[in-house]
């Protein structure tokens, strides 16, 4: 009997259940409130919810959960899409973020990572790349 199926029938599984798409990440910060400035006033994100622990913000698809940690400055491993990398870098530069890679083509296509405010390092990727 499968687990989900409560009455012992018999059931054929197909694409139901399983995972689609990242619904969100988690990003650690020292002080939410310092690390909302970044997320809100640099990469023009959204304020979803805040309060002295966690925060959600969020833009078109993306949505970052900035919880309070004492363990900070990680390579996050996320990748957001955007656009044009070299466009991003070229803003981000002009607001005194520091890239800790400027763009460059890889496996994916073009990147770019730089850091936020607790030095965490993000990376942004063409979105476009692998859908050509």
């Amino acid at each position: 009997m499968p687990l989900g199926d409560p009455h012992g029938g018999n059931f054929t599984y197909t694409e139901e259940g399983l995972p689609e798409n990242i619904f969100a990440v988690m990003i650690p910060v020292k002080d939410v409130s310092r690390s909302i400035g970044f997320y809100r006033d640099i990469l023009k994100m959204k304020v979803v919810l805040e309060n002295e622990r966690e925060a959600v913000v969020s833009r078109e698809k993306a949505i970052f959960l900035l919880r309070r940690s004492q363990t900070v400055g990680v390579d996050t491993g996320v990748y957001i899409g955007v656009e044009n990398p070299y466009d991003l870098h070229r803003r981000l530069i002009d607001e005194g973020v520091v890239f800790v890679r400027d763009p460059t083509r890889g496996p994916m296509g073009v990147y770019t990572s730089f850091r936020d405010t607790d030095s965490n390092v993000i990376h942004a990727i063409d979105m476009y790349a692998l859908l050509d």
